[in-house]
């Protein structure tokens, strides 16, 4: 076995998997296979018999981290070995010794702070609106991993340049009431579960030598991560034994604002002189010239260490394109994945990365618009949503029964209908919209796995044992729309293209960035932001934020060297050549804003643009028309199987239904439409038009 698992590496990886004795650090780049990497060397020990499964644990920041781990390691044959979260290896424990540590029950956690923060604030006399109890959340974090209160408090936010949401002796008064709270209501919050499981280990002697002979060799992922409090269990896990290996990428730390650091990982051998240190730095992610501009935006950072060596053959360069305002930009670059979609890039295989959530807005917009269905990261695990739980629960009943009939994918969309679900996606945004995407994920899992070869692919309970399957290691399946997630939640991903969108100074790096520091943080974060795109890569920003606003933004700093050095020039304003679009567009004459066609104010939603006046206008809307396009529309999309709004939105629809066109020049003029849309469905909405004008 050891053979076989040791056959496929390169021979950093091998030496990272062989290197099983002793403390040992893995230097890993971006795309270089340090997941497959620790893992081999997890297999190969236990194959080898110098590592016991059982005794074995491994440690990564995220459910989903986790769940790859363990699916990797059963592919390898290696059963038994704990992946968990930090989290939720202390839980785990705490849970367990908590009868020796406490007469009464376990203490009931925790499952959000805002409620308790903002009685906390409230006795402060401090405001209680959602932004400042979410900044007071996280200052009270960073605040509790650092072991800090009173005048250390505010020695360490003076030290760090952190702005702090309120005054360092406030926050203290909020720290002693929010704890105080809890106290009340015999509450554990997330980091006290860290906290009191070292707190357990440090006073009882009894607990750790057990925890010691239970657990003998540990494995650490994103190790550049970690902060004190996590630094703390994990030595208190060790005792005076150095059977650790942890890897990770100081040039990816983009998370010191809750108080992670990489000194852990860059002083490793300083305090393990002896230890075994191996560098992957063959990246087989990216392309040459993905790969060249990540070394270049990097290169400037404090404490570099690695460079990324490509290891694909040439592909297309990076463009860079400078739009007008915000809205001109995500209609760009929903224009520009039409066109990756067209070529037959699947959806999942795009993303659309930005610097702060309030960015999405207007791109969710204009994918609308466009009718590309998106997906947004950074909401609760895909196992853990209700709906998900009661339709599993639904599909689990059905199985039993064994009376609905037909190809498994067809069983899930009789189920998932009972459970209020449709082909046609809801209109509205928010936890509507959201829970509607969950369950059309089940969908599209359940056709992928309807045509699988093997025969558990044509019943329904063996989907649902895979369903479970998944649930254990938290492997969410794959919703067919294009990813929108912020640069942070798309840490640890990749995809074939990626547009990073709002490329300019103030937003990358963000306007508050002053510090050196401060500065390297944000370089890390264009770089994590860079190497997410395995092919083609796509760089965008804006001049002003609203339409016929000041030109007074620029290029972002932090890109502008880097894309010059590699070879990437500043294209001009939409309209011309992009550097790497491959041809050249029409010319778009600059006439400011759309303007409303009833009072020629300028139009500023995408909704306002589509409907081609302002919200507040009247308009003369041909109802039966809008409610016969509705049906069209729905009877279309079920025949081309996709959601609704992809062959028009609403918006479109009742443009339609109220500026009539007559002809195919007058219904391309309407947003939404576009040439290829105007070649599959313009004979049949002018048809429609021309038979209820």
């Amino acid at each position: 076995m050891s053979l076989d698992i040791l056959g496929g590496l390169d021979d950093e990886q091998r030496a990272v998997a062989e290197a099983v004795d002793g403390p040992v650090v893995v230097l890993a780049g971006a795309g270089t296979g340090k997941t497959r990497a620790i893992t081999h060397r997890i297999a190969h020990a236990v194959g080898t018999g110098q590592h016991e499964a059982r005794r074995t644990l491994a440690v990564t920041f995220t459910t989903r981290a986790a769940g790859e781990m363990r699916t990797r390691l059963r592919t390898l044959g290696v059963d038994g070995v704990q992946v968990r979260t930090f989290h939720s290896a202390a839980l785990r424990q705490l849970r367990y010794f908590w009868p020796r540590l406490s007469g009464g029950e376990f203490p009931e956690l925790l499952p959000a702070k805002a409620r308790l923060v903002a009685e906390a604030a409230a006795r402060c006399d401090l405001p209680t609106d959602t932004a400042m109890v979410r900044d007071l959340a996280g200052d009270l974090e960073w605040a509790k991993v650092n072991f800090l209160s009173g005048e250390a408090l505010a020695q360490r936010a003076a030290a760090d340049h952190r702005a702090l949401a309120v005054d360092a002796e406030v926050l203290g008064q909020v720290q002693r009431a929010y704890e105080e709270a809890k106290s009340r209501r015999g509450l554990l919050d997330f980091e006290d579960v860290l906290l009191v499981t070292a707190g357990a280990l440090e006073q009882r002697p009894d607990i750790a030598d057990e925890v010691r002979s239970t657990y003998r060799w540990f494995t650490v992922d994103e190790y550049q991560d970690v902060n004190p409090l996590q630094h703390r269990l994990l030595d208190l896990w060790l005792g005076d034994r150095d059977d650790v290996c942890v890897v990770g990428d100081a040039n990816q730390t983009i998370y010191t604002f809750t108080g992670a650091t990489p000194d852990y990982l860059i002083g490793f051998r300083r305090r393990y002189p002896q230890a075994t240190e191996v560098r992957l730095v063959r990246c087989y992610r990216c392309t040459p010239q993905i790969v060249e501009l990540a070394n270049a935006v990097i290169a400037p950072a404090t404490g570099t260490s690695l460079v990324l060596r490509s290891q694909r053959s040439p592909g297309s360069p990076p463009t860079v394109e400078e739009c007008d305002d915000d809205a001109d930009e995500a209609q760009s670059v929903a224009r520009r994945v039409r066109t990756h979609l067209d070529a037959g890039v699947a959806a999942r295989d795009i993303a659309v990365l930005f610097r702060i959530n309030a960015q999405s807005e207007v791109l969710e917009e204009a994918f609308a618009e466009a009718g590309i269905p998106v997906v947004l990261r950074g909401t609760e695990r895909f196992f853990d949503r209700p709906e998900v739980r009661e339709v599993i629960t639904r599909l689990r009943g059905a199985a039993r029964a064994g009376d609905v009939g037909g190809t498994v994918g067809e069983e899930v969309r009789a189920v998932l209908a009972s459970a209020g679900w449709t082909a046609e996606a809801p209109r509205s945004a928010g936890a509507v919209r959201e829970r509607w995407e969950s369950l059309s994920a089940l969908v599209s899992l359940a056709d992928e796995w309807s045509s699988r070869p093997d025969e558990s692919a044509s019943s329904l309970s063996g989907f649902v044992a895979e369903l479970d399957s998944r649930a254990e290691v938290q492997h969410a399946p794959v919703a067919d729309g294009v990813t929108l997630s912020s640069i942070h939640a798309a840490k640890g991903l990749e995809w074939r293209v990626v547009l990073l969108v709002g490329c300019s100074e103030g937003l990358l790096p963000l306007q508050y960035a002053e510090t050196p520091a401060q500065v390297d943080e944000e370089r890390r974060l264009a770089y994590v932001a860079v190497t997410r795109a395995a092919e083609h890569l796509h760089i965008s920003w804006a001049r002003s934020r609203q339409a016929g606003g000041r030109a007074t933004r620029a290029i972002s700093s932090l890109l502008a060297e880097p894309l010059s050095s590699s070879g990437v020039t500043q294209g001009p304003v939409r309209g011309s050549v992009s550097p790497g679009s491959g041809g050249r567009r029409r010319e778009r004459s600059r006439t400011g804003p759309a303007r409303c066609r009833i009072c020629r104010k300028g139009l500023v939603t995408a909704q306002e643009r589509t409907l081609g006046r302002c919200d507040s206008c009247p308009a003369d809307l041909n109802e039966p028309l809008f409610e016969a396009l509705r049906a069209w529309r729905l009877e279309t999309s079920r025949e081309k199987s996709v959601p609704a709004y992809v062959v028009f939105t609403d918006a479109t629809l009742r443009a339609i239904a109220e500026q009539l066109p007559v002809d195919e020049p007058g219904l391309e003029r309407i947003p939404g439409v576009g040439p290829m849309k105007l070649a599959a469905y313009g004979p049949m909405v002018l048809d429609l038009v021309r038979a209820h004008a």
